[in-house]
């Protein structure tokens, strides 16, 4: 019975393990910003109105993706893991 509730507490903290994310890193974010964002929002994230791209500042992680599935502006980050979208919006969070 004791190995039995073992097996339970051992299996039951791996998932709960395995379901916490990681924290978002905003550093990662802005390597990312700069590599792929600021060409068009520019360096601080403002916009650049010649080009009609709006300003990016403080956007969520939501809005972040969902520009991304809306826009054939933004074909080159479709590919941006979950993870990275969260560090980007991180980033973005902080030039609010």
């Amino acid at each position: 019975m004791r190995k039995v509730l073992s097996g339970i507490v051992f299996v039951a903290t791996l998932c709960f393990v395995g379901s916490v994310s990681r924290a978002q890193d905003p550093a990662n974010g802005k390597k990312t910003f700069k590599a792929k964002c600021a060409g068009c929002h520019g360096a601080d994230a403002a916009g650049k109105p010649a080009m009609k791209s709006p300003s990016i500042k403080g956007e969520t992680a939501d809005e972040i993706s969902k520009a991304f599935s809306t826009s054939p502006k933004h074909a080159s980050v479709k590919s941006l893991s979950p993870a990275n979208v969260k560090d980007l919006a991180a980033y973005l969070a902080t030039l609010k």
